[in-house]
């Protein structure tokens, strides 16, 4: 029996989901927005691509929360993008009542799903969805280290002129400018990336990390980065729906790890049918460390703003 996934919101990074999962075959795709018959034409053009590409999942759209029913998934990517010059921060009153409405509407209909939150400010909308759920904390997460990571072995690789599949890294840390690539512990064909690049050229290439969104929405002027952020969702979802226990660097609740409590932040997690069913703990050096209650202070002020 297939699974049964609701992505919320068609704009780009929602309709790009609901097409890599629809693709994958094991889940049937309800794809929702407010706009009238946007979702369901991005919907029906996913389902016709379905006799070329070689899948059987069925794509809907709808405006009806209704529709959603009985999810197992639910994946959170509405929300206003940013424009150039904003910071994910920017955002943070506009989405964060678009967030509540849209849990509020799950929760009544998928009692029992998995919450993965896309929604920028990432740690603090998937704060908001926990509190507004009333979920544990295992079934909400976000999609934040799988795109950062994303990023960081992408450019290493480039750097190294080296398959991306040779890169190893994780990035930690808030969804934002004190996210924390971990280059002490990245690696290329198991070689330590500081024994192989310049100090200053692993420092070029963790600010273009940091800054990746913001060099994408600069590029787009109108809108943000998508088929990353759709692919990092779709890792995930592969991880829960497969049960494949697979360790990925995700936006979880921490109640103690890390020296930190009550916050959202990006920490390696195993994924599995669970959803986060362990937090990985690396023992952090003190800078590293230090650098991480930054971070987790950074999201805090968010949620001060928030009143949550």
């Amino acid at each position: 029996m297939r699974k049964k996934i609701t992505v919320v919101g068609a704009g780009n990074v929602g309709a790009t989901c609901a097409q890599r999962l629809a693709e994958r075959g094991y889940a049937d795709i309800v794809l929702v927005d407010i706009i009238e018959g946007m979702p369901q034409g991005k919907a029906l053009d996913i389902l016709e691509s379905g006799p070329v590409v070689g899948f059987d999942s069925n794509v809907i759209g709808t405006n009806n929360y209704e529709d959603t029913k009985g999810s197992d998934i639910a994946i959170i990517t509405s929300g206003v993008p940013r424009k150039p010059g904003m910071s994910r921060d920017d955002l943070v009153l506009t989405n964060m009542n678009i967030v509540k409405g849209v849990t509020e509407q799950l929760v009544k209909y998928s009692p029992k799903c998995m919450i993965i939150v896309v929604a920028n400010p990432l740690d603090a909308m998937a704060q908001l969805a926990l509190k507004v759920s009333g979920f544990k904390r295992n079934r909400v997460m976000g999609m934040s280290g799988v795109l950062d990571t994303a990023r960081f072995r992408t450019f290493l690789a480039q750097e190294l002129n080296v398959s991306v599949d040779d890169v190893a890294a994780y990035v930690l840390g808030g969804h934002g400018d004190s996210m924390i690539p971990l280059t002490r512990m990245a690696t290329v064909g198991g070689v330590p990336i500081n024994q192989v690049l310049p100090k200053a050229t692993v420092a070029k290439i963790v600010e273009r990390t940091v800054k990746g969104g913001g060099e994408i929405v600069a590029l787009l002027k109108t809108g943000s980065a998508f088929y990353a952020p759709s692919a990092g969702v779709a890792q995930m979802v592969d991880a829960i729906v497969l049960d494949k226990k697979q360790i990925l660097p995700c936006a979880a609740y921490l109640e103690g790890e890390y020296g930190i409590d009550g916050v959202f932040m990006g920490v390696p997690v195993k994924l599995g049918k669970n959803g986060v069913e362990k937090i990985i703990k690396i023992k952090l050096t003190p800078d590293e460390n230090a650098a991480m209650q930054k971070s987790a202070d950074a999201v805090r002020e968010l949620l001060q703003i928030m009143k949550i």
